[in-house]
């Protein structure tokens, strides 16, 4: 498995994943008082099939839990994440969950 390195980039809004120190992909977000609202993930061409967008999102999502932060997902892509990964459900406001098809 290739190692990937996130980070969050708070001046971009948005977290950074890299492989060999290269951006491979992100995925945006704005920060609310209680929740995190993740509005784009994206993988560039060039890395994708390696991962990236699972291990951005196992990694947003963890760290939303690990902020005490709800998730609103706009992003299809995390959205369909948490709907293949149920023990990330719980991040999800159940309005939200409605909202989202959660």
């Amino acid at each position: 498995m290739t190692d990937i390195a996130i980070a969050n980039n708070p001046a971009e809004h948005r977290y950074e994943a890299r492989i060999g120190g290269e951006l491979a992909g992100y995925c945006e977000y704005n920060l609310l008082s209680e929740a995190i609202m993740f509005t784009h993930t994206e993988v560039l061409e060039a890395f994708e099939g390696k991962g990236v967008g699972s291990a951005l999102a196992r990694h947003v999502l963890d760290e939303a839990r690990t902020d005490g932060k709800h998730v609103i997902p706009v992003c299809q892509f995390i959205a369909g994440y948490i709907r293949k990964h149920r023990d990330y459900a719980d991040l999800v406001r159940p309005d939200v969950q409605r909202a989202f098809k959660i």
